[in-house]
């Protein structure tokens, strides 16, 4: 386990048990008594107030408020729930989306320069719009699982995708491309892509792709997407 990973397990422990031990999180996190000590460390570095009782066990107990609770957010995490409530706040329908909304709002707030930077990066590439009325849904299907995980590394190291994807008349071909944008058109979600033998943007929508494989390589150059008038970028921070 990453030591991001083990301080978020030792956090986790923390705050469900209230007090714990040195020797409970060596067994809860699975790493050495010396790991967890400078995992601890690192925390407290962070801000974490961290308590330590003296004598036999060495309690630990983290006091719940001093660190807001965005302070261990990454850039990607953020971005995954701006993807989430943009989803929701497109469709409309959804409860809570303003609440959503509203919460995500103060959580970028807090969020420090360098991060929002690249967060707004990432923002550059997220669109949504509405859903041209004539488009046809019927044919609406389940997203192959392993997309997501595929289409997130390609998306955020900038490295090509391969796959094979299936046409409106249902026609199969294998495509390589470099994903420059997701959209967002309820109900429908579109991996939008520059196709380099075709020399141009392609949309794909992504309950049609099938057997995504990323292709390990040099990163490839951001380019802009050109959209309709009706399709806006995100913007939050």
């Amino acid at each position: 386990m990453k030591s991001r990973g083990r301080q978020d397990a030792i956090l986790r422990t923390l705050r469900r048990t209230g007090t714990s031990t040195l020797a409970a999180l060596v067994r809860e996190v699975g790493a050495s008594r010396s790991t967890i000590l400078r995992d601890l460390s690192a925390l407290r570095d962070e801000g974490y107030v961290i308590h330590a009782e003296q004598g036999r066990g060495g309690g630990l107990r983290l006091d719940p408020g001093s660190v807001p609770a965005t302070a261990r957010l990454t850039v990607t995490e953020v971005f995954a729930l701006i993807v989430c409530v943009s989803s929701m706040r497109a469709a409309r329908t959804l409860p809570f989306s303003s609440l959503a909304d509203a919460g995500l709002a103060k959580i970028e707030k807090t969020l420090p320069p360098d991060t929002l930077r690249d967060l707004r990066r990432l923002l550059d590439c997220l669109y949504v719009g509405p859903l041209a009325p004539q488009v046809d849904t019927s044919t609406l299907g389940d997203t192959e699982a392993a997309l997501s995980p595929a289409f997130e590394q390609a998306f955020l190291e900038r490295s090509r995708l391969k796959f094979r994807y299936r046409d409106a008349k249902g026609t199969e071909t294998e495509r390589q491309v470099e994903p420059q944008a997701m959209l967002i058109l309820p109900p429908l979600w579109y991996l939008v892509a520059w196709d380099p033998m075709r020399e141009d943007f392609r949309h794909f929508r992504m309950d049609r792709i099938s057997r995504p494989e990323v292709i390990e390589g040099p990163a490839f150059r951001s380019r802009r997407v050109p959209f309709d008038a009706g399709v806006q970028p995100v913007r939050y921070a």
